[in-house]
């Protein structure tokens, strides 16, 4: 049963996500042992479609021997090889499947800093994401159960779900949102602990409907970058360089985070924020729209995805979605205002558009429903 749904997703991937043609050069990465078998399928499909594929095998279990020793110099020799792959190919992606996610904790924030700015700016922020076709995801092994939570077996009946679902009736459906925020100006932000306006006016929204990250769902665009004013307080934890975050606040004031709290590490979150200029400035606003995604797993690429969730995220903002910011991190971080999570409300322009994770408008709401976007085959 799970060597078919790796061969479906396998092939979402390669037909639908990146759109893989023959005599282009795909540059696979592999993290973890337990993403090897898609790897393969990849790999096969991939050479039968008449593709070449280049398979890079990495997990933090290895890279962190690299990244607590490595000089600027080697960080910048490893990026220059990388960025010469990278260049070379016309479509990437990357499976991130890692034994354990705690691996890179102990790391100090400086030699993280290097390997942003030195190694993964240029080879992915710069290179990869702006120009080739390229897809993310993780895949179901017991580390990623064990942080959400369930059983192996249910986890993977769950992820197969949510990964596999008809992206092409989720980007119908969006069609009406990208509409909306087209129209914006203005956005209000109320919940426990957030009273946050800015600006989106003149910035392109976008559709994120299984091209780019899987799972997806999600709509989004970058607030105008001095814009933000307020405190927001994000309710869902996230696991980011290896630490993990609960109950991150922010207050704002033209746009740039002034103070920064949560429960935890405050002194390496304000460090992160201190990376570059551009890290105390926000690079994305997002609404999430996935209705298989209900609660968080601490993994970005679920979390920003959850149903009447929204993110707002400190650091680069797309080529896509441009307002100018730029930075070494693009940190998305995750506030749900369903019910269940303490409610909330956006405004557009003054007008109700969501209220506690539930659209206002009855018909973009049905386009986002769990019995609309059920994947077929599985």
């Amino acid at each position: 049963m799970k060597d078919k749904r790796n061969e479906i997703l396998a092939r979402q991937l390669l037909e639908y996500s990146t759109k893989l043609k023959k005599g282009e050069i795909l540059y696979l990465e592999i993290k973890g042992k337990d993403t090897l078998e898609i790897g393969k399928e990849i790999i096969k499909i991939a050479t039968q479609i008449g593709a070449v594929p280049f398979w890079y095998y990495n997990d933090e279990s290895l890279g962190r021997h690299w990244i607590k020793n490595a000089t600027e110099e080697q960080f910048k020799t490893q990026a220059d090889l990388h960025l010469h792959l990278m260049k070379k190919a016309d479509a990437y992606i990357g499976l991130r499947g890692s034994d354990n996610p705690f691996d890179l904790s102990d790391i100090d924030t400086k030699q993280m800093e290097k390997l942003n700015t030195v190694f993964y700016k240029p080879v992915h922020l710069d290179e990869r994401v702006k120009r080739t076709k390229w897809v993310v995801l993780r895949y179901p092994n017991n580390a990623m159960a064990q942080l959400a939570e369930k059983p192996q077996e249910v986890f993977e009946d769950f992820y197969y779900q949510v990964c596999c679902l008809d992206y092409a009736k989720m980007s119908n459906a969006q069609d009406g949102l990208i509409e909306l925020f087209k129209a914006t100006d203005k956005v209000h932000i109320k919940a426990e602990g957030t009273d946050l306006q800015f600006s989106i006016k003149g910035i392109p929204p976008v559709k994120c409907d299984g091209l780019r990250n899987i799972p997806d769902g999600e709509v989004y665009t970058a607030p105008v970058r001095d814009s933000i004013n307020g405190t927001i307080t994000y309710n869902t934890p996230s696991l980011y360089q290896g630490e993990l975050y609960n109950k991150i606040s922010f207050t704002f004031a033209s746009g740039k985070i002034v103070k920064a709290t949560c429960d935890g590490n405050v002194e390496k979150l304000n460090k992160i924020l201190d990376s570059d200029e551009g890290a105390r400035y926000v690079g994305e606003f997002a609404l999430g729209v996935n209705p298989f995604i209900m609660h968080p797993m601490k993994d970005t690429l679920f979390d920003e995805k959850i149903a009447g969730s929204f993110h707002l995220t400190p650091g680069q903002c797309y080529d896509e979605a441009p307002n100018g910011n730029d930075s070494s991190i693009h940190w998305d971080l995750v506030q749900i205002q369903r019910p269940d999570y303490g409610g909330g409300e956006i405004w557009f322009d003054g007008k109700l558009i969501r209220k506690d994770g539930v659209f206002t408008d009855p018909q973009m709401e049905k386009g986002f429903s769990a019995e609309n976007l059920a994947p077929e085959g599985l």
